[in-house]
């Protein structure tokens, strides 16, 4: 049946080289594991990174779910370090952390200045980037997750920068990395070659890459960096699917941990839902992470900082528990 309504015509659109492109993030911004790092400290830092330990031992699920600030706050080497330390059995992504990693990993440089170029009609439209529409096409011909190919195409590609992916790192460990995107969110699906019906279907095969991880949460933990709206929604719609299976076989997923760490104050008790007359009441990883979905035996805990500091902390407290 032919539509009522007309579509843009994305061949008339111009796409630009990203040689021609003012990156406002470059190597020098990437943290080093034993260079100088912004200050951060909480009691309760050591709690977490305790469980963390603990649930390696015992080898129940360790998942991070990331906004892609993390990636721009230059803190991708500890996010590998902890891959290549087994501290995580899983990775889950936004679209933005696959565009700023693979960026990274091919030219050094990432992030452009949304002001600048939308003036213009420029902002997105950057050849190189565009080329993950490619490998997310070939995703959904082999029956592959998004995440999976991307760092499977990155780790065995020539780019000068592959080490510095968190996709190549966690393909090379085996650890899935998936990407839980949201159509028209990201600056890939203003490109001609974005085929909605790949991105859907190798994103959705992320989704139950993710789910399958789930599983294993009881006894885990699981942390959110920075992620609002993505990690809080896909873990909830996650977890009601293993809580599900698991109660008709007698079992229960329900003793864990979550950890939030966000820029985001928390007003009051972060055990407890804000009423829906504050606006605070909506933000999802509080009321979601934190409180009802560890309210039959879980523990949470909520870092409130730059992930420039949070993640390089996390890594440290982890090194004093182990040294």
């Amino acid at each position: 049946m032919k539509s009522k309504y007309e579509t843009f015509d994305r061949s008339h659109l111009l796409i630009k080289p990203l040689g021609e492109r003012k990156h406002d993030m470059t190597l020098d911004y990437v943290l080093r594991l034993d260079g100088p790092v912004p200050e951060f400290s909480h009691p309760q830092l050591k709690d977490v990174a305790k469980r963390l330990i603990a649930a390696r031992e015992r080898g129940a699920a360790r998942i991070l779910m990331m906004g892609a600030h993390v990636i721009k706050a230059g803190a991708s080497r500890f996010v590998i370090d902890l891959i290549e330390r087994d501290y995580l059995t899983h990775v889950a992504m936004n679209g933005a952390d696959a565009i700023h990693d693979y960026e990274l990993a091919r030219i050094g440089a990432t992030t452009e200045s949304v002001a600048r170029y939308i003036r213009s009609g420029e902002f997105g439209l950057w050849r190189e980037t565009g080329d993950l529409n490619e490998l997310i096409r070939e995703a959904a011909e082999l029956g592959l997750g998004l995440g999976e190919n991307v760092g499977r195409r990155i780790a065995e590609s020539s780019f000068l920068y592959k080490h510095l992916s968190i996709f190549a790192a966690a393909y090379k460990r085996s650890i899935p990395v998936t990407v839980h995107v949201g159509v028209g969110y990201d600056i890939i699906h203003e490109h001609p070659n974005c085929d909605g019906s790949a991105l859907g279907g190798a994103s959705y095969h992320d989704f139950l890459i993710f789910t399958k991880s789930m599983e294993n949460l009881e006894g885990g933990i699981m942390l959110n960096f920075g992620s609002a709206i993505m990690g809080p929604e896909v873990y909830l719609k996650a977890l009601s699917m293993v809580r599900n299976v698991a109660l008709q076989h007698g079992k229960a997923i329900k003793n864990f941990t979550t950890a939030v760490f966000d820029l985001v104050p928390i007003q009051g008790d972060i055990h407890h839902e804000l009423p829906k007359t504050d606006p605070g009441y909506y933000f999802r990883p509080h009321k979601t992470i934190l409180v009802r979905t560890v309210a039959d035996g879980g523990e949470s805990f909520y870092f409130c900082g730059d992930h420039r500091a949070t993640m390089p902390a996390l890594r440290r407290a982890l090194g004093e528990l182990e040294s």
